[in-house]
């Protein structure tokens, strides 16, 4: 708003204008479940515009600015709401929120496709790490000495400045240097994409945004992991759970058959393994060829090993898991 038309409003006008904005956050915050944080640096206006026209198609809301009034709108609420808490703290500096009623990985990606590239100025902070590849360039020879000033091996070729091996020019969080600007002016080169930045997201709670990364199949690798850990616990304590009842069986099933194969006691399960222990030659080939007799040494050295459990102490400690029964 122009600075002659804010100095001709009321302070009731003001007044009013504030308690309507906070109205806004508090009705958006409770109309839409989930939503995003992001910061909105070295943004132009004509992509905000493209970027809140996109986010109207999808049913998603842009609110930004006014941090002040953005909290002072949630400690208003945090008595009925107090998953808001968090949010105190992450509403910070030059931030917006991007609210959805759908899925926070497609707003994501709908946020991501909004961006512009942009040149490297002096001064300001490399978003991400660029990276100089070894090439031909179009530069003359007397350009050599922005390469030198940067140590930046170089060489003529056919006219032109040639770059030997890859350099890292701009490093990521840091400052770019006039050096480095000048020389990726030269080169036309545009490093940098600006759009808006996701800081954190909220879903009933407030996390970062990497975990959006996190799909189904690495929840279930988790999930797998942590039971075989509980597992491999258990056993080693002999102790008896769950996720450990499966191997504790199968254990106490190898230590009977042993006792039956060493002894005249048998049970049903162990009847066709001490059929074949007894009977090798029933299983084997008619047919007398090499692989034949291979096959049959494989299957006799297969049929004894189950004898080796009940002396050898590497079973995974078969004594202490035979406390389970």
């Amino acid at each position: 708003m122009p600075a002659k038309a804010r100095a001709t409003r009321t302070k009731e006008q003001v007044t009013q204008k504030k308690s309507d904005y906070l109205d806004k956050v508090v009705k958006v915050l409770e109309e839409y479940p989930r939503f995003l944080i992001v910061t909105c640096d070295n943004i132009g206006s004509k992509l905000m515009q493209e970027i809140r026209l996109n986010l109207r198609k999808s049913g998603s809301v842009l609110l930004m600015g006014k941090n002040t009034l953005i909290r002072k709108a949630i400690r208003n609420k945090i008595a009925e709401h107090p998953e808001w808490q968090p949010l105190l703290e992450a509403v910070h500096h030059n931030c917006g929120l991007v609210f959805t009623k759908g899925s926070l990985a497609d707003l994501r990606a709908k946020l991501l496709e909004n961006t512009v590239p942009a040149i490297a100025k002096t001064g300001s902070i490399a978003p991400e790490d660029v990276l100089l590849p070894k090439q031909v360039t179009n530069l003359e020879p007397t350009k050599t000495s922005f390469f030198a000033a940067l140590d930046i091996a170089t060489k003529i070729t056919r006219g032109c400045v040639e770059i030997l091996n890859p350099v890292k020019l701009c490093e990521r969080g840091k400052k770019v240097g006039s050096s480095e600007a000048a020389l990726l002016a030269m080169l036309d080169i545009k490093p940098f994409t600006y759009g808006l930045i996701i800081n954190n997201c909220f879903d009933g709670s407030l996390f970062a945004a990497s975990y959006l990364d996190f799909t189904e199949n690495d929840l279930f690798r988790s999930i797998s992991v942590g039971i075989s850990n509980l597992a491999s616990l258990s056993l080693a304590l002999s102790y008896p759970t769950l996720p450990a009842f499966p191997h504790v069986v199968a254990t106490g099933f190898k230590n009977l058959l042993a006792v039956a194969l060493e002894t005249k006691y048998s049970f049903k399960e162990a009847e066709a393994i001490k059929h074949r222990v007894e009977n090798p030659d029933a299983f084997v080939s008619a047919a007398p060829t090499t692989t034949a007799t291979t096959t049959t040494t494989a299957v006799k050295v297969e049929e004894t090993k189950p004898k080796e459990p009940s002396s050898s102490s590497d079973d995974g400690g078969a004594d202490g898991l035979m406390d389970f029964f």
